[in-house]
């Protein structure tokens, strides 16, 4: 087999390949055993027809066809091993000569990921938010604790903001009750915004018994994004009972035996918080500085498939959950369709780019990813979603995508030595050390859905077929 590699541009190659026919044995041979056990000739044992007796009853293009197809995989993977390239997604092959005994010519174009020159980083300087707890911070943490704990008791009169009502909805559109319209005994605290747009006013001002009709888009089931004529009973006014806020409220409601301890343990956890936010700010800033300072070019080919698996994502699975549309999204959003087009397609611009970047950092710097790495962000990525850390292994496993949680980890220790070699400030001059929450912050800026998506498409190498 000889081979020859043609660039195209920074991002895409032709592969021409000439196979001689000897090197087809092994696939002509595939090709006849395959054919005997489908078909059946008089006078011979199934899977003991003759090639010869197979190519005049059945024509040697068959064979051929069948012998080509299993073999173009090989061929096309011993061309890109033999050019050491690295190829994105699926090759267009197109068979320029196939002379029966003599030759098999083709080629392949496919997408590479381009070579990229990481320039000096150390220069990077980002400016971040300074990390300041108030006063008032604390006692909000506070006041929501104290929310938590609030006890209800069934009052006589009319409810008001901040009770919590037990109501019976029935929703009717075009006139009909809707079969999933009914709800009974719903509990609603008022003002909360937890339900229906307008039933704040509606219930606000009726006593136990009481019922009042009004119009609402509804938000889920089966007509949900239309208007509805929704009729609300409340069949209990309660009143929310803050406790007072001492000592006892502290050992009630934590580990803690004064108020002034709970305030300083809020004040604490408040602070690391925003450490947190200022720590993954600052990866975010500086990846954003970093990929000015690299170019980068994109294969379209890859783009487009990012930036349609962006759009299926969201629209049937993220807003298919909401039961909401595309444009009743985009109504919401108050955006256009040509503005969501352009920041989806810059979004996967980005994703693609970061993913090229620290994957060459991985290289340079030669990273590495231990076991107890791989496991932390195994955990982390559990959690996030929804599922215990055996079941989101398992599944991993299952589908194959090990090596794509070692790549999100390889890259998200990429970009914390980025930012260690960066100078970050805070807004009141201040130059932050961020060693403690900077690993578990890059992991969080790189495992995003830019990054993400881009590298599944980036990393799946797809084989020919005729």
């Amino acid at each position: 087999m000889k081979s020859a590699v043609e660039n195209l541009n920074p991002t895409r190659v032709r592969l021409t390949v000439e196979v001689p026919f000897e090197e087809l044995k092994d696939s002509l041979d595939a090709a006849y055993k395959k054919i005997n056990q489908q078909v059946t000739v008089k006078g011979f044992r199934k899977g003991k027809i003759p090639a010869r007796v197979i190519d005049q009853r059945f024509g040697r293009g068959a064979v051929l066809e069948e012998a080509v197809n299993d073999a173009l995989p090989k061929f096309y993977t011993a061309a890109v091993n033999e050019a050491e390239l690295s190829v994105l997604g699926q090759p267009e092959v197109d068979i320029t000569e196939l002379k029966d005994g003599e030759t098999l010519n083709f080629t392949a174009e496919v997408d590479i990921r381009p070579v990229i020159e990481i320039p000096d980083y150390s220069g990077i300087e980002v400016e971040v938010d300074a990390v300041e707890v108030t006063d008032e911070d604390v006692e909000k943490s506070v006041q929501q604790l104290r929310e938590r704990f609030a006890s209800t008791s069934p009052v006589e009169r009319a409810a008001e903001d901040g009770d919590v009502v037990t109501i019976d909805l029935e929703a009717k559109v075009d006139g009909e009750v809707l079969a999933d319209g009914i709800a009974k005994g719903v509990s609603y605290t008022i003002g909360s915004g937890e339900l229906l747009e307008g039933i704040d006013d509606a219930v606000k001002g009726l006593e136990a018994g009481a019922e009042a009709t009004f119009t609402s888009e509804l938000k889920g089931g089966s007509a949900a994004g239309k208007e509805a004529e929704v009729t609300v009973k409340v069949t209990q006014v309660a009143a929310r009972e803050l406790p007072e806020l001492d000592d006892d409220f502290a050992q009630l409601a934590s580990e803690f035996d004064t108020l002034d301890e709970l305030k300083a343990d809020s004040r604490k956890r408040l602070e690391n918080m925003k450490q947190f936010d200022q720590a993954t700010q600052a990866q975010e800033r500086v990846l954003d500085k970093l990929l000015e300072l690299v170019e980068v070019p994109v294969p379209e080919k890859l783009l487009e498939d990012e930036i349609n698996t962006r759009k299926h994502n969201l629209e049937h699975h993220q807003l298919g959950q909401m039961g909401l549309t595309l444009d009743k999204y985009l109504e919401i959003q108050g955006k256009t369709a040509e503005e969501f087009d352009t920041e989806t397609r810059e979004a996967a611009v980005k994703g693609i780019k970061t993913q090229f970047v620290l994957d060459e950092l991985v290289k340079q710097e030669k990273l590495n990813v231990n076991q107890d790495e791989l496991t932390e962000h195994l955990m982390r990525r559990a959690a996030s979603s929804g599922m215990s850390p055996d079941q989101f292994a398992q599944a991993v496993v299952e589908q194959g995508q090990v090596p794509l949680l070692v790549g999100e980890v390889a890259r998200g220790k990429a970009l914390a030595v980025v930012v260690e070699a960066a100078t970050v400030k805070d807004t009141n001059g201040e130059i932050i050390d961020l060693e403690d929450e900077e690993d578990e912050a890059a992991a969080e800026s790189t495992e995003g859905a830019e990054a993400e998506a881009a590298a599944e498409t980036a990393e799946t190498e797809e084989k020919p077929e005729a």
